[in-house]
């Protein structure tokens, strides 16, 4: 007998024969999840020992000429239409125009090949679009981010047949065709297993002709452009009870295109999604028959419907929802820097008090950092990767801090941000926050049991074969193929642990890093928290096995640094990418110690509520063997980090560019034009407080400003002024707003 067999008939079988017993059963649903997109740095991340050459080899996200231009062109155009109070307290819709203008500049189909007649844009392009779209009006960025995210287009362009992408894909580029899609009932949200929408493969008539199809029972609703589709993508469970196709009964999830004009089909009045008024609703659907030819991809994708969802979610979820939080910080940035610039409070700038820098510097950080994430995502995603896990955390990840910063934005500005009407600029997106939150997997499902839940399986090194493995019907090529993996797998987790612990002990300071200037420390420390993440990793696995899958909280913990491992990358990426500008190094600075801050937190958190105690202590030693060291930024740093949004510069520029800023006269419009004639009068006003005199009239008896100074200042004030007004209406104007408002949305 040879060593090998020996191994794996003394030491292995035993543990393959108790692994096989005690490992938990995996729904098909969840099986589906695990197997769609794919792994890119997270796993890198997983393995504890990151390969940073291959994270800066990765291409910078950019434009094409075209991408630019219909960036310049057709979508700073339709932001020029947009009047965001018009379109969400008046019309409770794009005006007529405006839908005009989507169809004919082919906003639906930017993901769509050229050969279809779609504009064929890049992940970057169609982030940068919904960007653009964001700062001005939530309701145009949503309208057009789902029919170019998960939706008929995506599945068609991923799993079509050839004849179904010839037909749909061209009217679906130009818009004769408006898509939504069905996944969401009320009996079940985020599982899908649990929904009652049903097809029967049955015999129908369509056009005169007996036809093999399906009969369809649905309920549906959260439905975004539902109210005003003409062909629905339907998510059901399809049962073959007479065996038509010749397979199994239940045939299970599966994805076709239903036209709503098909008899049968219902479309529901509107729901009012969180007082945005894009259109959502829901349909049903009661005896509709639509042919086998529907499914997507043809009748062999029966039953295939999840993991094509899953897999399409993985692209999608990435660039849509992350693009509008990047445009919301972005956004709330640039706005309560010059808010907090103009406005005074005890005769000085608001923005000159600790109490307002340190929400300030907190924006700004967030800025950087989830346009760092977004654009990186993209980079990805144009070089053909689908990372799932990655799409989960930057979604889950972007729309919290994107909270955060709208709220940070709300407390500055105060009373300006609560009072509603066409100049405050902040009111829509603060009540958008719940939508980007709730949508496209829930944070607090994606948060407990995506990130690390389905990170642990996709991204570990060995996992997943394992699980595979163990799972084999064949007992004897299971554990042949077990063995083989699985002493790859306690060889790995010693070097993790010799590892973790070295660095952990040396404070990261001979952790793998690349030359990377003043950021080369930065390195070091993620390479060695992410040592200690893949331990911690390893030691739950090991202790809790199966049951970790409902240790949420747990769970939860570890994809919290998992997060944070990937976002913090991208911050160093952009910087790297940026030409490593000096003047956002505090930026980059305030964003490192935040998330080192949050991982040691998380560490603790995850070694303080391992069941195994002796393996907790164990794993403290190794990882945390002087506590917790990192307090977050600096009171200097954080000042640094707001002082960059009070006064213009490149840097500032950097974290706003893209967005729509050019408001007119609406309150956007008024905030820059006061913003740039305060900025130009601070010598002015700071010699006139260095002689305590406020009064111009005062300053100009004392030949403290001249006559040109005296009006420039005049201006300002009355720009100034013109911010801090916030709007007001007669009672029965009010009266009849909302009246109109409830019969526009009953009909």
């Amino acid at each position: 007998m040879s060593a090998q067999s020996f191994r794996r008939d003394s030491l292995t079988g035993p543990i393959f024969a108790w692994a096989r017993k005690a490992l938990p059963t995996m729904s098909d649903t969840e099986r589906e999840a695990l197997e769609a997109g794919d792994v890119w740095w997270d796993g890198e991340l997983f393995t504890g020992n990151p390969d940073w050459s291959k994270l800066l080899a990765t291409p910078v996200a950019s434009l094409t000429p075209e991408e630019q231009a219909f960036l310049d062109g057709p979508a700073e155009e339709l932001c020029r239409m947009l009047d965001d109070w018009r379109i969400n307290w008046e019309l409770h819709d794009l005006p007529p125009e405006v839908w005009a203008f989507l169809k004919a500049h082919r906003f639906f189909g930017m993901i769509i090949p050229r050969e279809y007649g779609g504009l064929g844009f890049s992940a970057f392009a169609h982030s940068e679009v919904i960007r653009k779209l964001s700062s001005r009006s939530i309701a145009a960025a949503v309208t057009v981010m789902v029919p170019n995210s998960l939706g008929p287009g995506e599945l068609l362009l991923r799993f079509g047949t050839q004849a179904q992408r010839d037909y749909w894909l061209p009217r679906l580029a130009d818009s004769r065709e408006i898509p939504c899609f069905g996944l969401t009932s009320p009996e079940a949200g985020s599982d899908a297993a649990s929904m009652i929408d049903r097809g029967v493969v049955s015999r129908g008539i369509v056009d005169g002709k007996e036809t093999l199809g399906i009969r369809l029972t649905w309920h549906k609703r959260y439905i975004t452009l539902g109210p005003i589709a003409t062909v629905l993508g339907l998510a059901f469970k399809l049962r073959d009870p007479d065996r038509l196709l010749g397979g199994e009964e239940e045939l299970g999830i599966t994805v076709a295109l239903v036209p709503t004009d098909t008899p049968g089909v219902e479309i529901g009045r509107r729901h009012l999604p969180s007082l945005q008024a894009f259109q959502n609703g829901p349909n049903q659907g009661r005896d509709v028959f639509i042919p086998l030819g529907n499914i997507i991809g043809g009748p062999e994708r029966a039953g295939q419907g999840w993991k094509m969802l899953m897999t399409a979610l993985a692209a999608g979820r990435g660039i849509s929802l992350p693009s509008l939080s990047a445009a919301g910080a972005a956004f709330a940035a640039y706005t309560t820097g010059a808010y907090a610039r103009l406005r005074e409070q005890f005769h000085v700038p608001i923005g000159e008090f600790e109490g307002i820098q340190e929400p300030l510097a907190r924006i700004a950080a967030t800025a950087y950092q989830l346009d760092a994430a977004r654009r990186l995502t993209c980079a990805a995603l144009d070089q053909g990767r689908h990372p799932a896990v990655i799409a989960a955390i930057l979604k889950s990840q972007a729309t919290e801090r994107m909270r955060i910063a709208i709220n940070d934005a709300m407390d500055v500005h105060g009373g300006k941000g609560v009072i509603d009407g066409p100049l405050n600029y902040l009111g829509n997106i603060y009540r958008a926050i719940p939508v980007g939150i709730t949508v496209e997997g829930a944070n607090i499902l994606t948060r407990n049991l995506m990130v690390f839940g389905q990170g642990a399986i996709r991204c570990h090194p060995y996992l997943l074969e394992e699980m595979m493995a163990l799972g084999e019907e064949d007992r004897a090529k299971g554990l042949e193929r077990f063995d083989r993996v699985f002493w790859k797998h306690v060889a790995h987790s010693l070097a993790t642990l010799l590892r973790a612990g070295f660095r952990s002990w040396t404070g990261g300071l001979f952790a793998p890093a690349p030359l990377a200037g003043s950021v080369t420390g930065y390195y070091r420390q993620l390479s060695r928290y992410s040592a200690a993440f893949a331990l911690l990793t390893e030691m739950a696995l090991l202790t809790l096995g199966g049951a970790l899958k409902r240790r949420e909280m747990l769970s939860a913990r570890l994809g919290d640094i998992l997060s944070e491992l990937y976002l913090l990358s991208a911050v160093l990426k952009r910087w790297q990418d940026e030409g490593r500008q000096e003047s956002d190094l505090c930026l980059v600075a305030c964003c490192m110690e935040s998330g080192f801050e949050t991982i040691e937190a998380r560490l603790d958190q995850v070694l303080a509520n391992l069941l195994n105690r002796i393996v907790a202590v164990f794993a403290r030693l190794l990882v945390m063997p002087f506590g917790r060291g990192r307090r977050g930024p600096s009171d200097e740093l954080r000042r640094r980090c707001a002082r960059l949004l009070l006064e213009p510069s490149a840097a500032r520029d950097r974290l706003t560019a893209g967005l729509f800023l050019d408001g007119g006269d609406d309150g956007i419009g008024r905030l820059a034009r006061a913003f740039t004639l305060v900025t130009e009068a601070g010598e002015i006003t700071r010699r006139m407080r260095k002689a305590h005199v406020r009064d111009r009239q005062l300053a100009r008896q004392q030949n403290l400003i001249t006559d040109a100074e005296d009006r420039q200042l005049e201006a300002m004030e009355r720009a100034v002024a013109a911010v801090v007004a916030v709007d007001d209406f007669a009672a029965a104007e009010i009266a009849s707003s909302f009246k109109t408002r409830v019969e526009r949305a009953a009909s």
